[in-house]
């Protein structure tokens, strides 16, 4: 429910941005906020995720260790925030500085922030939090004050826009957690205790850094050896658009966190390795059932934006493409933080240098063939596949070696289903494109879906989505007598 959410809340932002603002507006706002935005995921400290083992395999008051984090995060964003505030030119690289654009890197503390509680709050099973904050307030704050504020200053909307909604989002992430976790009684700062939570999140760190950058360097790359903002900004809606699957699997980490850190803390490695492969199968279905239904109509949803989007048709097929090869390598990067963290890294790090040099070459062969610019906005989108599929195979390799157990989440009946989803989709184009978008999504996730249940989901699947919340809890804590730190 929190991905439908936040499905319906972030096209009125794209379509409000592309149709109001323009192609060049959005992709100069999108470069900078993508600066800022891995700015704040460089200041968490990889804590968004490291935080789960922190809390299970501690004696300290769950409190105190929370705020320790907290701090650590907070120390990170206001370093950073000094550093783009002094060098604003890294946000905006290739047009003028005016305005409010000063205001963004204020948005690092509220991103981090807003990251660190709620990891705390899913370590207690309270996910509506996260789909309150991110699926709702954040989304919808942004879309509704973009419209707003550009009856008073088009030049600013955006901007101020992305500082109301992350506002919006610390508010609405702190309020549940200090009635969960309440002020820190009798904590007070330990230096030595933060740096050693530090140095020892650095891995983690680095993954998370790169798998959110694996998702941005292409962008960046495309910003910095293009002249115009214009192809950034339509390389962002096509991006945006191509993005909601991943979602999807973020729908599932407060959840998998937790439970794959307990199981690990025990030593329970075959039922890692189960959780692994089921939820693995559960994302691989979500994202190809929405990639298909929002490419098979890929030039209807770019046009949706506006018309001079529609260039960017061929660069959302390859990332929609994209966000399901990555599936395995993002569900299986689940587990191995935890038990192998810095031969996770080794790999995300070649991952991201394989993008980053593809998506030069790339970019410059077709700048030398001149090539239409929304065919150039393919060859990082090409290069993100490539990069991809080449983590997937060694990850989920890595795990299972580790394990003892396969973690593969193929299931044939996937190709089943994709087939019917197709064939429904070249149907409900055939119609006009109100109609191709209104009534064909729709049937092609139905298609997708009545397949994939009949032919894809065994028993246990069928069983855990008819489970309450409180049995699925049960599944996933383990016994207090083997455990250091069964929850309170």
């Amino acid at each position: 429910m929190g991905f439908v959410l936040r499905l319906a809340a972030r096209l009125p932002f794209l379509f409000i941005a592309g149709r109001m603002y323009g192609a060049s507006s959005l992709g100069r706002f999108a470069y900078a906020v993508l600066i800022v935005e891995f700015a704040a995921q460089i200041a968490t400290l990889g804590l968004k995720r490291g935080l789960a083992q922190q809390l299970a395999q501690t004696d300290k008051p769950h409190s105190h260790v929370v705020w320790d984090a907290l701090l650590v995060a907070w120390l990170g964003s206001v370093l950073l925030m000094i550093m783009l505030a002094m060098l604003p030119q890294v946000m905006f690289p290739n047009s003028q500085i005016h305005g409010l654009e000063w205001l963004l890197p204020v948005t690092i503390i509220a991103l981090s922030t807003s990251d660190i509680t709620l990891a705390a709050l899913a370590y207690r099973h309270d996910v509506g939090s996260t789909v309150r904050a991110r699926a709702v307030v954040e989304p919808w704050t942004i879309s509704i004050a973009a419209f707003g504020w550009w009856f008073i200053s088009p030049r600013d909307g955006l901007i101020i826009a992305y500082v109301l909604s992350m506002i919006g989002a610390v508010l609405a992430s702190m309020i549940p957690f200090l009635r969960s976790y309440g002020l820190p009684r009798g904590w007070g700062p330990d230096p030595a205790g933060l740096w050693r939570m530090a140095r020892r999140n650095l891995p983690v760190a680095a993954a998370d850094a790169v798998e959110w950058g694996s998702r941005r360097i292409d962008m960046a790359v495309l910003g910095a050896l293009s002249p115009s903002p214009t192809i950034v900004g339509i390389y962002y809606v096509a991006q945006q658009v191509a993005s909601l699957p991943s979602k999807l699997k973020t729908s599932f980490d407060p959840i998998l966190g937790p439970v794959i850190s307990r199981n690990i803390a025990t030593g329970n490695k075959l039922a890692v390795a189960k959780q692994v492969r089921q939820v693995g199968f559960w994302v691989i279905a979500a994202q190809a059932a929405v990639a298909l239904a929002l490419g098979i109509p890929g030039e209807g949803v770019m046009g949706l934006v506006g018309h001079e989007f529609v260039a960017g048709t061929a660069a959302l097929a390859f990332l929609l493409g994209a966000e399901v090869v990555a599936s395995t390598a993002t569900v299986s990067e689940a587990a191995l933080i935890y038990v192998a963290r810095h031969r996770n890294m080794y790999i995300s790090l070649a991952m991201i240098a394989l993008q980053a040099i593809l998506s030069v070459i790339l970019i410059l062969v077709m700048q030398r063939l001149h090539w239409p610019v929304g065919w150039q906005a393919t060859g990082p989108a090409l290069a993100l596949v490539l990069a991809l599929a080449f983590a997937a195979v060694l990850k989920s390799r890595l795990l299972s070696k580790l394990l003892g157990a396969p973690v593969s989440a193929w299931r044939w009946p996937l190709v089943w289903a994709a087939a019917a989803a197709v064939i429904t989709g070249e149907v409900f184009i055939l119609l006009p494109e109100w109609a191709e978008l209104l009534f064909g999504i729709p049937a092609i996730l139905g298609a997708f879906g009545l397949v994939l249940w009949k032919y894809g989901f065994g028993p246990e699947d069928r069983e855990l989505f008819k489970m309450r919340k409180e049995e699925i809890e049960e599944l996933s804590l383990p016994d207090p007598s083997t455990s250091a730190d069964a929850p309170r």
